[in-house]
């Protein structure tokens, strides 16, 4: 038989779980493959549609991992739920920057990247039908956990006439009662807006009146501007009593590839986890725990120079599109702004357009959910030049005069 021959399809079919045809569509996938395509023709395209910070970890944490590559003890299994170490070492953060008290052994855990718990989470809390809402727009994979759970998801409108935030006195009676878990995300992907805590306050007591648990995605909390440090939703009276939060090391430190990230508050919530994930991982290499400890407990100046970069290109981005027309707020948090389309276009057609034309990426709102039709996604994750001449590129197809 021939090495081609070897290649053949099953002998038998292959069963398929029925959870899987429930999946969402990988939206990200699509957006890196249409970008690539481009760039395979031979085109310089600015990608701006993408989230995964473009400078390297700070050198002071490579070079604890190079250190603790080197010591016997991290190769061996870690402990199931990791190291003591590194959830004192979140726990510390958490009462520096936000004068929040976290137990670390029963009120912290680690995680394979926030993505993790965001799946996970829907499968440990829900069981099939029962629902969980979900902003709209908001980051796909809150849907692929739902999905997983064999769950239902009811949106939250996210509305500008709203700041961006959910109106809990538009959902319905039937799905208030009926909800289990609910997503929140501020700093927001992709609306790049912000929460207060009196909005913290009130979700709080939401909660508690209609007995659902509150998931706060926390990843872009170091992310704030014009002087103002994002609110954590654990820094609300009485937000342990009803959800967790979760805190990833992918923005604030440039650690996305390194996958650590924490769920955090709820100590019954947090055991639920721990115990699914015993059943999943060993948990994460130890130099990488030691590592992501002195990310947390080291200078934090990395942090401070971080967020005045992405100020910085916001401003100088920002200043840019104004200059062809384009008008919108500037973002108050993360690293994403969240534009209007020009009348007469779809998200999609848009984004499509300013791609094949201008060969600058960006992602088309309704890929965030139906509310985010309308609207366009950038990242400043390239350099200011870069962002410059991309504003100069989409400038030319004069489509804001």
């Amino acid at each position: 038989m021939t090495n081609s021959e070897n290649k053949s399809s099953s002998a038998f079919p292959i069963p398929t779980a029925h959870v899987m045809s429930q999946l969402p569509t990988q939206f990200f996938a699509t957006l890196v493959q249409n970008v690539n395509r481009e760039i395979a023709n031979g085109h310089d395209v600015i990608n701006l549609g993408q989230g995964n910070p473009d400078t390297p970890t700070p050198p002071h944490i490579v070079q604890s991992l190079q250190q603790s590559a080197e010591n016997p003890l991290y190769h061996k299994y870690s402990p199931f739920r990791g190291h003591s170490f590194l959830k004192e070492a979140v726990a510390q953060r958490y009462r520096e920057d936000y004068h929040v008290e976290l137990d670390p052994e029963t009120e912290v855990a680690i995680l394979f990247g926030g993505k993790t718990g965001l799946v996970q989470l829907p499968q440990v809390l829900l069981n099939p039908g029962d629902v969980c809402l979900v902003p709209d727009p908001g980051y796909p994979d809150y849907w692929s956990g739902v999905a997983l759970a064999q769950a239902r998801m009811s949106f939250m409108p996210l509305l500008q006439s709203n700041s961006f935030l959910p109106d809990y006195e538009a959902i319905s009676a039937e799905d208030r009662h009926k909800a289990k878990l609910m997503f929140l995300n501020y700093p927001n992907n992709p609306t790049s807006a912000t929460a207060p805590l009196s909005f913290y306050e009130d979700t709080v007591e939401f909660a508690l009146k209609n007995q659902i648990v509150v998931a706060s995605d926390f990843a872009y909390g170091a992310i704030g501007f014009d002087g103002h440090r994002p609110v954590s939703f654990l820094q609300a009276p009485g937000a342990k009593e009803v959800g967790i939060e979760f805190y990833t090391l992918s923005k604030t430190y440039n650690m996305a590839g390194w996958r650590v990230g924490f769920a955090l508050g709820n100590a019954e919530i947090i055991s639920k986890i721990n115990l699914l994930q015993d059943h999943i991982y060993v948990s994460l290499f130890g130099g990488i725990q030691a590592a992501a400890a002195e990310a947390l407990t080291g200078p934090q100046d990395c942090v401070t120079s971080l967020v005045a970069r992405y100020e910085s290109r916001r401003n100088t981005f920002f200043e840019a599109l104004s200059t062809i027309g384009w008008q919108a707020p500037k973002p108050k948090g993360s690293f994403f702004g969240w534009l209007p389309v020009p009348e007469g276009y779809t998200s999609a057609a848009f984004a499509d357009i300013l791609l094949r034309e201008a060969k600058v990426a960006v992602a088309p709102g309704i890929g965030f959910g139906s509310h985010g039709e309308g609207y366009i996604r950038i990242g400043l994750l390239s350099g200011e030049e870069r962002l410059r001449e991309a504003a100069e590129r989409i400038g030319t197809l004069n489509l804001f005069k």
